[in-house]
C-alpha cells in the first residue's frame, strides 16, 4: 500500500471517529432524539456538500489564480479541518496507547505485590484528561496559525556560500532564489508580484527560480509567468522545471512563455555566466528522481543527461528542482546545487526536533544548507503550498546566497 492510501485510510478512519465523537458530544446536550438526529443530519449533509465541493465532481475544474470568496469562505475551512483532525486524530490514538502502556504496567506491578489493582484518583484521572483534550485541540489551533499567518510568514534567509574555487571576479556575488510557486487560490497572481517586489529589492547580481511554476492545471502557466515577468537581475533571470510543471504537461509551452519575458529556463542546458574576463558555469536540469514519484518515471542514472555540460576548470552551480540529485552531483564535482521541491516539510516541527518534518519520508534534505565532499546544497522552503494551504514551521522563503572564495 502506498504512502498516499495510508493516508487516505487513516483520513477516512478519523473522519468517522470525529462524526462519532460530534455525535456523542450532541447526545449529551441534546435530550430530544429527533432533535438530535435532525441536527446530526444537518451537519452530515453539510461536510458532504464541502467534501464534494473540495474534492469531488462539483469541484470546478479550473484553478483560480486569485483568492475567490468560494476558496476563502469554503475551500479554506474545509482543507484546515481535513488536516487538522487528521493529526488530532493521530494524537489521541497515541494518548490511547500511552494510556494503555501504563494501565498494563499499573496492573503487572498490583499482580507483583499481590494486591488489588491501584485505586484510580479521579483528580490523577481528571488531569490526564484534560491534558488528552489539550494535545488533541492543540492541531486545530496549530492549523488556523498555519492558515492564516504561517504561509505568508515570508522570511528572506541570507546564505553565505563559500567556493574556494570561485573566480575573483565574482567575490560577493549574490544570487537571490524562488521556489514552488505553485500558483493559485492561495498564491494568486497578486501576492507573486509582491514577492517579485521583495526579490528586486534585494538587487542581487542573478536570480534563479527552481520549478513547480504550476500544481496541476496547464492553463495557469500564463498568469505564473506574468506574474513573474518583473524580476529584474544585472547578469539575468533564469530557472528549472518541477515535478508539476512535468505533470501538468507544460514544460515546452512555458519554456517558451518564460523565453518570451527574457527569462531563461535551463533543461539539461548550460551557459557561462561571465564577468571581467572569468566566468562560472551554469547548469539547469528537469525532475529526476531515483525512484518513481507520482507520474515521474525513474530515472536510472540521475544527471546522466549533464554530466558533458560540467566544466572540469570551472565552478559549476546546478538548478535542480529536487534536492535528491545532490549526491550524484557531489561525485561529479558540481560545487553548488540549489533545489527546492520540499517546502520544508511544510507543516514541520523543527522547534521539537529538525526530524520532524513530513518531507523526511521522501528524502534527508528537506531544508536549509548541506554539505558533503565534492559539492554543497541549499533546498529553499519555496513559498507557496500543495494540497493544503497551510504552513507551521516551515514558513516561505526568499534566499540570498553570497559567494565567497573563503
Amino acid at each position: 500500500m502506498s504512502i498516499f492510501s495510508t493516508l487516505l485510510l487513516i483520513f477516512g478512519v478519523s473522519q468517522l471517529y470525529w462524526a462519532w465523537r460530534g455525535y456523542l458530544f450532541a447526545a449529551a446536550r441534546i435530550r430530544s432524539r429527533g432533535r438530535r438526529l435532525a441536527v446530526c443530519g444537518a451537519v452530515l449533509a453539510a461536510y458532504l456538500i464541502e467534501y464534494q465541493i473540495n474534492f469531488g465532481a462539483w469541484r470546478e475544474r479550473g484553478t483560480p489564480v486569485r483568492l475567490t470568496i468560494g476558496e476563502a469562505l469554503l475551500a479554506a475551512p474545509f482543507l484546515w479541518w481535513a488536516a487538522s483532525s487528521l493529526v488530532a486524530f493521530l494524537v489521541v490514538i497515541l494518548f490511547a496507547i500511552l494510556r494503555g502502556i501504563v494501565n498494563g504496567v499499573r496492573l503487572l506491578i498490583a499482580r507483583r505485590r499481590a494486591t488489588g489493582p491501584e485505586i484510580r484518583s479521579p483528580a490523577r484521572r481528571d488531569l490526564l484528561q484534560r491534558t488528552a483534550a489539550v494535545a488533541a485541540g492543540a492541531p486545530f489551533v496549530a492549523g488556523a496559525y498555519g492558515l492564516l499567518y504561517g504561509r505568508l510568514n515570508l522570511q528572506v534567509t541570507a546564505q553565505a556560500i563559500r567556493l574556494p574555487r570561485l573566480p575573483r571576479a565574482f567575490e560577493g556575488f549574490r544570487i537571490c532564489q524562488l521556489s514552488d510557486i505553485h500558483i493559485g487560490p492561495f498564491m494568486p497572481a497578486g501576492e507573486i508580484r509582491k514577492y517579485v517586489a521583495i526579490a528586486n529589492a534585494q538587487k542581487a547580481e542573478m536570480i534563479v527560480l527552481t520549478g513547480d511554476f504550476v500544481t496541476f492545471d496547464p492553463h495557469t502557466q500564463q498568469p505564473v509567468v506574468d506574474a513573474l515577468r518583473g524580476l529584474r537581475a544585472p547578469f539575468g533571470v533564469y530557472g528549472s522545471l518541477g515535478n508539476h510543471d512535468a505533470w501538468a504537461g507544460v514544460e515546452d509551452s512555458i519554456t517558451e512563455l518564460f523565453r518570451q519575458t527574457g527569462v531563461r529556463i535551463l533543461r539539461a542546458a548550460n551557459l557561462p555566466i561571465a564577468d571581467r574576463g572569468e566566468s562560472f558555469n551554469l547548469i539547469g536540469v528537469d525532475f529526476q528522481s531515483a525512484r518513481r514519484f507520482g507520474p515521474s518515471p525513474p530515472v536510472k542514472r540521475l544527471l546522466g543527461n549533464i554530466e558533458g555540460l560540467i566544466d572540469r576548470d570551472r565552478v559549476n552551480i546546478l538548478l535542480s528542482h529536487n534536492p535528491d540529485t545532490f549526491d550524484r552531483a557531489a561525485e561529479l564535482g558540481i560545487d553548488l546545487s540549489l533545489a527546492g521541491h520540499t517546502h520544508g516539510g511544510q507543516a514541520a516541527l523543527e522547534f521539537i526536533s529538525p526530524e520532524i518534518a513530513p518531507s523526511r519520508l521522501v528524502t534527508p534534505y528537506v531544508a536549509g544548507w548541506f554539505h558533503k565532499p565534492g559539492g554543497q546544497l541549499y533546498v529553499n522552503r519555496g513559498i507557496g503550498t500543495i494540497f493544503i494551504p497551510i504552513r507551521i514551521g516551515a514558513p516561505p522563503e526568499i534566499t540570498v546566497y553570497s559567494l565567497s572564495l573563503s
